[in-house]
């Protein structure tokens, strides 16, 4: 007796569909599981025995045979158990077949016939709509993100026995809709302001720009000048997430794991800062089944590196694909992973080991060999592909003790909204999505500036010795700087802003 269930499982945050067929035989009592299973995946036919004997069935006394197709793909995860358990059922006779081949069915089974969630729901449910099948069966808890998927039902699913009698039309499920919209006209509160940082106003309009065009950023000054402070509260000033970067977002997330029982999508853009203890694995992401790392759990967000430079060296080179080609490429022996990796680098670092160097109020210990030393974990690479080095001093008394309002995030987001407006029309109907984005055929057709402006980029090149991947930076943050202020030409005036952005360039010639 042989019955077909289709489930599907993730190859890095996009789905593929996998037939679950299984082969009921006369003979010697057997389960065996085929096509390239994982341990979880093995272990699932202790799971599917003890939660069809609980759940009232009988279980067949014979020979089973379990294959997963396509077989040349590893299949990992317990998303299997029901697909698996309503095929032994279908292969005795107890749920029609027609019934059971209308549906993709995902699920893990809890020894009493309870039906828990997996990961990678959202990407399923693409898959499904995609394949034009009638409807999805996913755990309960699961229902939220794979109802976001619109053009299929959605049948939430508590047990075992109330899969079955669906099936064998004894009772009714009733499917999931969600209204997308209303998550995000929920609005975004955040319990930080950009009003409560006093004082440091270079700060505040370099983050602008770096919003406004989704430039990295690092910045450099002594301890307990506001650097982290400043940094957490740019997430504030960001504009809202789209349909389609939430979309994409959310992928990520739901096959990590890490959305919440009533989370159907990811509508704030991710803010991540790992501990800079954190590995390479940890940070780009891997193992032994890779799975997403801190550069992806940012995807559409923001990363911030605080302590950059304690950050071990080789953790931080691995950066240098993710900053430049916006993904990640995870190669194994048997299979190559592609993660999505679009965030906003911003980083944090003191001048020196110390803290103190260049700081008028207090002297600095270091040697000139020790902050060489210190500096240079930060490879000119890697600190080409950030845009803005802005030195953050620290904050006088007098801006401490100030009663004067600074102004709110809400009117920052305003402006930074409007510029990315004006980006979307411009790169609309491409893949880019802000300024920072663009390539170098974008700067040839976007980014020209008149005789002035090339007098003052030669003379910043031949003074700072600067790259043609710094060159180019400039002229991106020269284009964010011109859409603040809704202009269509970049003016000398700009691209003297932009030059003032590189500071770490001009500090390395002066060490």
């Amino acid at each position: 007796m042989l019955a077909k269930v289709l489930s599907s499982a993730v190859i890095g945050i996009d789905a593929y569909l996998v037939e679950v067929e299984v082969d009921i035989m006369q003979g010697l009592p057997s389960f065996t599981t085929v096509g390239l299973p994982e341990a979880a995946v093995k272990e699932s036919k202790e799971r599917v025995k003890s939660a069809i004997h609980n759940s009232g069935y009988s279980f067949p006394d014979d020979r089973i045979t379990v294959n997963l197709a396509p077989a040349n793909i590893k299949k990992d995860g317990t998303g299997f158990d029901l697909p698996i358990a309503l095929g032994i059922l279908t292969a005795t006779g107890i749920i029609p077949r027609q019934a059971v081949e209308r549906f993709l069915v995902m699920g893990e089974l809890s020894l009493d016939g309870r039906v828990k969630p997996v990961n990678g729901s959202l990407p399923m449910a693409l898959a499904a709509k995609t394949a034009r099948y009638s409807g999805i069966m996913v755990p309960f808890d699961n229902r939220l993100e794979a109802s976001v998927v619109s053009g299929i039902q959605v049948y939430p699913i508590k047990t075992l026995p109330q899969v079955v009698s669906y099936l064998g039309g004894f009772s009714d499920i009733a499917p999931v809709e969600t209204d997308v919209s209303t998550h995000f006209n929920k609005g975004e509160r955040f319990e930080a302001d950009f009003s409560e940082v006093m004082g440091q106003e270079h700060v505040k309009r370099a983050m602008e720009v770096a919003a406004a065009g989704g430039h990295n950023i690092v910045m450099i000054g002594p301890p307990g000048s506001g650097k982290t402070m400043v940094a957490k509260r740019l997430p504030t000033i960001l504009p809202s997430l789209t349909f389609e970067e939430a979309i994409e977002t959310t992928k990520v997330y739901s096959v990590v794991g890490m959305l919440k029982k009533d989370q159907a999508l990811v509508t704030r853009r991710p803010f991540r800062s790992p501990h800079h203890t954190i590995s390479d694995a940890g940070l780009i992401g891997g193992g032994h089944i890779p799975r997403p790392g801190e550069v992806s759990l940012a995807h559409h967000g923001v990363l911030f590196l605080d302590e950059l430079a304690e950050y071990k060296k080789h953790v931080l080179e691995v950066l240098r694909q993710p900053l430049e080609d916006l993904r990640v490429t995870i190669a194994r022996a048997r299979s190559t992973i592609t993660y999505p990796s679009s965030f906003m680098l911003v980083a944090a670092m003191n001048p020196c080991p110390c803290g103190y160097f260049s700081d008028p109020k207090h002297e600095c210990r270091c040697s000139f060999h020790q902050i060489q030393r210190y500096r240079s974990k930060i490879s000119g690479p890697l600190m080409d592909r950030i845009d803005l080095h802005i030195e953050v001093p620290a904050v006088p008394y007098k801006h401490l003790g100030s009663t004067a309002s600074s102004e709110p995030s809400a009117s920052i987001r305003s402006r930074v909204s409007r510029a990315r407006d004006i980006q979307s029309t411009r790169f609309q109907g491409t893949s880019i999505f802000c300024n920072a984005q663009m390539s170098n055929r974008h700067l040839k057709q976007h980014c020209v500036v008149d005789e002035v402006s090339h007098g003052l980029l030669e003379s910043a090149i031949d003074t700072l010795g600067l790259s043609a991947r710094a060159f180019s930076r400039i002229l991106k943050i020269a284009r964010t700087i011109a859409d603040l202020e809704a202009l269509e030409h970049i003016t000398s005036d700009h691209i003297a802003e932009g030059i003032q952005y590189r500071n770490l360039d001009r500090g390395q010639k002066t060490i």
